[in-house]
């Protein structure tokens, strides 16, 4: 049995579709969201954390130089899109939108999945040593790890991989949230 679950072409289009759908999801999160008080103060939190892993995973991500497994790569190898899911759960919960949740849901397993399957191939072409690194560490649940490396969190790496984007779309994703929270009392 393989240990990908999409066919590579498959994979190879939703991975060109993924920034497009980022405006579908923008979109659906303008026009769908029904945030409270209550809500916010219970989903803003669970977002922080997941751009706090995406944060750390991306200040130890020296794309195509070495392989990451220090950090939070010693934990799961795919912080980032853990992360991301975070992010959504939290917005999901934040919006107070059933329909919001499923569909952030869908196009985590639709896209993000194979994408990370097709970075998984990549990573095992480029670093020999990724096989063993997948066999002790698994692709998104976190598990403690046997050993730990001790690669540190770099700035410039942070800042190399453009992650501050993502707190400032968080930033203005959770100023519309209040906004949107606040006419409607």
């Amino acid at each position: 049995m393989s240990e990908y679950w999409f066919p590579k072409p498959y994979a190879d289009r939703v991975a060109r579709l993924r920034v497009p759908f980022g405006f579908v999801l923008l979109l659906a999160f303008a026009w769908f969201s029904n945030p409270s008080p209550k809500s916010l103060t219970t989903g803003i939190p669970i977002s922080v954390v997941g751009l706090a892993i995406r944060a750390w995973a991306a200040g130890h991500l020296a794309k195509n130089q070495r392989l990451a497994t220090g950090g939070p790569y010693a934990y799961a190898r795919n912080p980032l899109y853990l992360g991301t899911l975070l992010v959504a759960a939290g917005l999901a919960v934040a919006c107070r939108s059933l329909g919001l949740a499923i569909l952030f849901a869908a196009v985590f397993l639709l896209i993000y999945l194979p994408v990370i399957e097709l970075e998984e191939q990549h990573l095992r072409r480029i670093f020999p040593e990724y096989a063993d690194y997948a066999r002790r560490v698994r692709r998104l649940l976190p598990t403690w790890p046997k050993r730990h490396e001790t690669q540190g969190f770099r700035f410039a790496i942070y800042m190399r991989n453009q992650e501050y984007q993502a707190l400032l779309g968080f930033a203005v994703g959770t100023v519309f949230l209040i906004w949107k929270a606040w006419g409607k009392s």
